[in-house]
């Protein structure tokens, strides 16, 4: 995957009304971050956002595609999905479609929370010697 730094400052700046977004480097190409949840990802200088069930239907009518990569012989399909080609000339519209992905990001780890089941930390004792 390749990158280019001028992609993810377009990216940046286009979310830059929004705050506190920020990129981290992830295997060869950058996540998105608003605070501490991931909500979009960048590889070969394309821009992915996180979708859910609701959102999906936007992705699919922008006529885009879901994000995928080979791995031990088979294709994984990530909830990814590619922005829309007109939300690069809108920064407003680039917010809207972010922020609708953070939410699906958070709902995302809310799930897997509760499928988990939140089980209580067991506490360890520390005794002095």
């Amino acid at each position: 995957m390749t990158v280019s730094r001028d992609f993810v400052d377009h990216v940046l700046d286009l979310l830059s009304a929004w705050g506190g977004v920020s990129p981290r480097r992830m295997f060869g190409g950058y996540g998105l971050f608003h605070g501490d949840r991931m909500f979009g990802l960048i590889p070969d200088d394309r821009l992915y956002l996180k979708v859910d069930d609701h959102s999906r239907r936007d992705f699919e009518s922008a006529g885009t595609q879901p994000f995928t990569y080979s791995a031990r012989m088979r294709t994984i399909t990530m909830s990814y999905w590619e922005a829309p080609p007109e939300l690069f000339d809108d920064g407003e519209q680039m917010i809207h479609w972010a922020q609708r992905a953070l939410e699906a990001a958070m709902i995302s780890a809310k799930t897997k929370a509760e499928r988990r089941g939140s089980k209580p930390t067991k506490r360890r004792r520390v005794t002095k010697n």
